[in-house]
């Protein structure tokens, strides 16, 4: 059971991978089993709790986090879209902050290249950097996310550290050499 609290000045679409959860409880209490229902996102608006339930039986590292992209991807801004793919240059963003003046530009492939952090304006001593170590390399998320981790046999709160993924479970790059030729 994870209850979930909305202490913030938005609605929250919550969203969990690798399971369907039952949604069995708000702020008032405990939802009669007959309108209790499954899904895998939450809304969560703003002065609420929304109780989830699942069985644990999936290990793995899972994503658990706010399903509005800019609250995952733009410092929680509402105001600035998400521009992945979009080449970032000094003069576009001036340009852009004389209508928005808080506007602070993405990276061309995520939170992990924010374009401002290094061009455009310094870190504010308060703000944690963007990203952290993953598995794979960085985890460029910020703002609403954390991982959920589920293993066989835990009897503590201490981190498992990472999941062993099976052999053949994990995507990779793939080298001309290993595609066959009738492709």
């Amino acid at each position: 059971r994870i209850r979930l609290g909305n202490l913030s000045m938005d609605s929250h679409p919550i969203h969990l991978h690798g399971y369907t959860f039952t949604i069995t409880g708000t702020g008032a209490g405990p939802i009669p089993k007959s309108a209790q229902h499954q899904d895998v996102t939450v809304g969560v608006p703003v002065g609420t709790t929304r109780d989830i339930e699942f069985v644990a039986n999936n290990p793995g590292d899972w994503a658990f986090h706010c399903h509005k992209t800019h609250h995952l991807m733009n410092g929680m801004a509402h105001d600035i879209p998400n521009m992945i793919g979009v080449t970032q240059n000094p003069e576009t963003t001036r340009k852009i902050q004389q209508f928005i003046p808080e506007y602070m530009p993405m990276g061309e492939t995520g939170m992990g290249q924010m374009y401002h952090m290094t061009h455009i304006m310094p870190r504010p001593p308060n703000f944690l950097p963007y990203g952290a170590p993953g598995q794979f390399g960085i985890i460029d998320m910020s703002g609403m996310f954390t991982i959920l981790k589920v293993r066989e046999g835990i009897t503590t709160y201490e981190n498992p550290g990472w999941y062993d993924n099976p052999p053949g479970t994990v995507a990779h790059k793939v080298n001309a050499s290993e595609v066959p030729s009738e492709l």
